[in-house]
């Protein structure tokens, strides 16, 4: 390694990115070798820094002189390279994105900590003199009250597949915004647009908002005429300008003010002040950084927790694009009154009432609302727009499907039935047709029965086990059969009365009165009763 006193690291990915890399932990004289899985790459990097090439991670790995590993692999690999080498006891600096999904994030951040390893995420911005003057003139208030940043990062450029524009560009932009502000944001909006291939996005903007009370945008797009890549901030003292593309000037403050006149704002420009920067490539102060956090064990500026911030506010940036522009909160939210099992899904937005429990691997749709201190079993579902009231008793494996309405007390017995379409067709779209099925206050559903569409069920009725509904039921009817038919009458506590051929009856168990007239049965009162 050249004497050079510092680690040696293997290069994984020699492609477009990743020869750069090669090239400064070469002359950082840190170079131990270099994995590409095209033999041209490797040919190339054997050629031009005569380190060991191989098409094997493995080799690598189990190489004793590869101290730390750097990943410029597709993103979609950054997960499992860099889980692999943390296993291996290699210390990690991975490109950005540290992931393409926050749990897997999290899941690098916590083995890199439990194993006291460094986990380093190449957030390139962080490191160039541009931005680290920004941020010392930020701290220092140089720039006044920060009222917006917006940054533009533009190309008609490498075009890719495996990700789209947002998880491309963006987290430049990003990670450079939470680092200039030092604070995360408490709402995400996205927009996105997508031309040369359905499930990519070509085209995005995004829109963070934080606590202090500035926006941020951020623009990214790789179907530009020009290339681009500015980060303006505005100050109420100053404003700033970085412009990556200028050779020559690429910070420049203008000390533009706003006075208000007659309670008009009146705009007073003034001429640019380029600012002096170091020369230094930002990629080779990355790359030594990386190297001095392996000899000296700190955490780098970049690490772990760093790149889980960004990929959290990518995801949200994702989410909302899917939602249509839909902003996500960043905000805190309170533990919720009710309880959901792990395994069980709740699809936002829907309203579930405190105390109710929603068991194993049960799906609750949005739009849906469930009401306070109901229990739902394993497997249960519950379809968009479902209306569930309170103290309901959902047993295992029911689906209760959009147009049922369920009020308080209702129990449904295990693998019960709901249907809310009278002639179904597998190849025929009849959601515009379901018909609505009322369950009325205090109804019992036996096991395996079945309650077609289009009906009502009365009040404390009683469905008897493996039971078809295809009527009406009566309030505190007994119903079995198939088609289920009256057999009877239950009180409100869920014993049959006998009423012996008359019109009155007193339930056994609680000594509630009831009267018959025709196929009517309704509670009376005790003094009615004499």
């Amino acid at each position: 390694m050249g004497g050079s006193g510092l680690p040696g690291v293997g290069v994984i990915g020699c492609g477009y990115w990743g020869r750069n890399l090669v090239r400064n932990f070469h002359e950082l004289g840190a170079l131990a070798g270099v994995c590409d899985v095209a033999d041209a790459n490797l040919a190339e990097m054997q050629r031009l820094y005569g380190v060991p090439a191989t098409n094997r991670v493995e080799d690598l790995l189990s190489n004793p002189e590869v101290r730390g590993i750097v990943i410029a692999a597709p993103a979609a690999q950054h997960y499992d390279l860099a889980k692999k080498a943390l296993l291996s006891g290699k210390d990690v600096f991975v490109e950005k994105p540290l992931a393409l999904h926050v749990h897997e994030g999290a899941e690098l951040v916590e083995l890199a900590r439990k194993n006291s390893r460094i986990l380093m995420v190449g957030h390139l911005l962080h490191y160039h003199p541009a931005i680290i003057k920004l941020r010392r003139m930020l701290d220092d208030g140089e720039l006044g009250r920060i009222e917006y940043i917006s940054s533009s990062r533009l190309n008609l450029g490498k075009l890719r597949t495996e990700e789209d524009i947002l998880w491309s560009f963006a987290p430049h932009d990003i990670s450079a915004i939470l680092y200039l502000l030092g604070e995360s944001p408490t709402s995400v909006a996205a927009q996105g647009a997508s031309y040369l291939n359905h499930s990519i996005s070509d085209v995005t903007l995004t829109i963070l908002g934080f606590k202090s009370g500035v926006k941020a945008h951020i623009f990214v797009s790789w179907l530009h005429p020009f290339k681009e890549q500015k980060l303006v901030i505005v100050g109420n003292r100053k404003m700033a300008v970085f412009d990556d593309t200028n050779a020559q000037n690429k910070l420049v403050l203008y000390p533009h003010r706003i006075d208000w006149v007659n309670r008009v704002p009146v705009a007073r420009k003034a001429e640019g002040e380029a600012v002096e920067l170091d020369k230094t490539e930002p990629l080779r102060v990355e790359c030594l950084h990386f190297l001095e956090c392996l000899r000296d064990r700190r955490q780098p500026q970049t690490d772990g927790e760093n790149g889980l911030r960004v990929l959290r506010v990518l995801h949200a940036a994702d989410q909302s694009i899917k939602d249509h522009g839909q902003p996500v909160s960043f905000e805190p939210k309170a533990a919720p009154a009710y309880f959901v099992h792990p395994s069980a899904a709740v699809d936002e937005p829907c309203e579930i009432g405190p105390g109710t429990k929603i068991w194993h691997f049960s799906h609750i749709m949005k739009g849906s609302k469930i009401g306070a201190n109901c229990n739902l079993g394993q497997n249960v579902h519950v379809a968009p727009d479902v209306r569930i009231g309170t103290n309901v008793k959902i047993q295992n494996n029911v689906s209760v499907y959009t147009g049922c309405v369920l009020e308080d007390d209702v129990f449904c017995g295990p693998s019960m039935v709901f249907t809310n379409v009278v002639n179904p067709r597998s190849h025929i779209v009849r959601k515009d047709e379901y018909k609505t099925t009322l369950v009325k206050r205090g109804a019992s559903l036996g096991a395996n029965c079945t309650v077609v569409c289009g009906h009502t069920i009365g009040r404390y009725a009683f469905i008897g086990a493996g039971s078809v509904v295809t009527r009406d039921v009566p309030d505190y009817a007994l119903i079995y059969g198939n088609p289920g038919r009256v057999k009877g009458w239950m009180c409100a506590c869920g014993i049959k009365l006998d009423f012996g051929g008359g019109e009155r009856a007193a339930c056994a168990a609680c000594g509630q009165c009831y009267i018959k007239q025709a196929q009517t049965v309704n509670p009376i009162s005790p003094e009615a009763n004499h």
